[in-house]
């Protein structure tokens, strides 16, 4: 599916888009959070994207590795430590490779949810980051198993990571800044979800291509 100089490729697209849709994360943020959702994950991968020359030739664990703990040391709130914590634990994963598979793909996924469940102390439904990750994870393992390829199997995470960050409206918000605003929150996206499904939305173009 992708080796290591293609991972390089895919985090600086990753950090573009965050970069050019920081301010529609930002405003996401304004009813329900701190106001800086897409600020703070703007700054973390403009710190990444400086130190991707840097990983050129690496495996791809370190790549992640690094790019992990880039975001926590660099993206405030919340969002720093988990989306940290999923690219580190999916960089011990992937320890040693030089090439990513679809099968890797979902068992880095499959390793972040379980890292932002634990650190988040979090689950499903409760307009969290998860809403998105966890159907996105699903729809991999489905679209796997019915031998579908590579970029048909991203597609159709990027597509229920969409939905499920589009479904965190109708959820009151139990965990993080946004439990405080309680039933106000309903009607507005989660901004982690909504990165999340950003991400594998440019993934998925990037197979594509």
């Amino acid at each position: 599916m992708a080796d290591s100089k293609k991972v390089i490729d895919i985090i600086g697209a990753v950090a573009s888009k965050i970069e050019e849709k920081k301010d529609e994360l930002t405003a996401l943020d304004q009813p329900i959070g701190d106001s800086d959702h897409g600020i703070n994950m703007a700054r973390g991968f403009c710190a990444v994207q400086e130190k991707l020359p840097e990983l050129e030739g690496k495996d791809i664990g370190t790549i992640l590795k690094t790019v992990g703990m880039t975001l926590i040391s660099k993206v405030g709130g919340a969002s720093g430590p988990l989306y940290g914590s999923a690219f580190m634990k999916s960089g011990t994963a992937m320890a040693g490779k030089q090439e990513l598979t679809s099968g890797d793909f979902i068992a880095c996924l499959d390793t972040s949810v379980h890292a932002v469940e634990q650190l988040g102390h979090a689950c499903a439904g409760e307009a969290t980051m998860l809403d998105a990750m966890i159907p996105a994870l699903a729809a991999m393992k489905q679209a796997e198993s019915s031998g579908r390829s590579a970029a048909e199997i991203l597609c159709a995470g990027s597509a229920a990571a969409e939905a499920g960050a589009e479904s965190t409206k109708d959820m009151i918000a139990t965990k993080g800044r946004a439990s405080y605003v309680g039933e106000r929150g309903l009607g507005h996206r989660d901004p982690g979800a909504s990165s999340f499904a950003l991400m594998m939305e440019t993934i998925a173009d990037a197979l594509r291509r």
